[in-house]
């Protein structure tokens, strides 16, 4: 569930662009008129304004809000506006060029989008960089990683809820035994994560439980310390629970010593108009604090007035 809220009667874009227009005009920013108007626009009212700016001023609104605003609220109004499938080929983009080992934001986005949403994320990462989001995660990554990682953002999985019974006995024994053998990138491991619907790892993994006692992130904690491992761990997270993996990602960003607001940006601009409201329940439920009172103890300014806007924080 989202938690972008849009107005019932929405102004035209060129109202928009015209309020946006003054917004960058005169002495100073009025960065308030910016979160109001962009804050509470969905993907495709947010296309139309870029466009109708675009045709209006000659000017990219990117362009016009990368001038205006900075820091940590610059960032996230930038990854806000962009089109999603636009917006994952920059994260994309970015995870690649500083790839480490313990980045998962390449899995996250494999295993997180629909194959559709993954399918246009990988034509958009065409148009803006004149390569393929294989060949960059082919070229950046290395060993047991790249094997893993290059078949997920490469995958069109299938989206409906047919299970085949047989089949997941039959991978989850196949799991089961590559597991215990600690063959953890075996070939047939990565191929059943990589290419099966997310109905059939379900029934795989629910059977491997019934069947071995344990849940198979459990079992693939073998030596918490490995970063594969944790690979591996997350893309089953990202795969069946995605709203406990980002529930993690968020506890990790604003729980330590100096917020990780790039991670903190990333989830928030990523999932306000898809499942923002699940993960905050989680965040709730796992850290006894709501999620809008997280982000104000460790936020300020106009980064944490647009943070709380897309998080569908309405002012008491």
């Amino acid at each position: 569930m989202a938690t972008l809220t849009v107005p019932a009667a929405v102004p035209s874009a060129s109202e928009d662009c015209e309020q946006l227009k003054k917004a960058f005009s005169g002495w100073g920013t009025n960065e308030g008129l910016i979160i109001d108007i962009l804050g509470h626009r969905n993907a495709e009212q947010r296309k139309l304004i870029r466009q109708t700016y675009a045709e209006t001023y000659g000017e990219d609104i990117l362009k016009a809000l990368d001038k205006e605003l900075s820091n940590d609220f610059e960032r996230l109004v930038l990854v806000w506006t962009l089109d999603p499938p636009e917006r994952d080929a920059l994260l994309a983009n970015e995870a690649t060029k500083r790839w480490t080992s313990s980045n998962q934001v390449l899995m996250e986005i494999a295993c997180t989008r629909s194959a559709d949403q993954l399918l246009r994320a990988r034509q958009a990462y065409h148009a803006r960089y004149k390569k393929s989001l294989e060949e960059d995660v082919a070229h950046h990554t290395t060993g047991d990683f790249r094997k893993l990682l290059l078949p997920l953002v490469s995958s069109y999985r299938y989206e409906g809820n047919e299970v085949n019974m047989t089949l997941a006995k039959s991978e989850a024994k196949l799991l089961h035994e590559k597991i215990s053998q600690k063959a953890y990138s075996d070939d047939d491991l990565i191929r059943v994560l990589a290419t099966r619907s997310k109905a059939q790892i379900n029934a795989t993994l629910n059977h491997y439980k019934n069947e071995y006692g344990n849940d198979v992130n459990k079992d693939l904690k073998a030596d918490p310390k490995d970063e594969f491992l944790a690979l591996l761990r997350a893309t089953v997270k990202c795969l069946l629970l995605p709203e406990k993996y980002f529930e993690k990602v968020l506890r990790l960003a604003i729980n330590r010593r100096g917020t990780d607001e790039g991670a903190l940006t990333r989830v928030v601009a990523t999932r306000a108009e898809v499942d923002l409201k699940i993960i905050a329940e989680e965040y709730q439920r796992r850290n006894s604090v709501p999620l809008d009172r997280a982000i104000v103890k460790d936020t300020h300014g106009d980064y944490e007035k647009m943070l709380l806007t897309l998080a569908g924080h309405v002012e008491a």
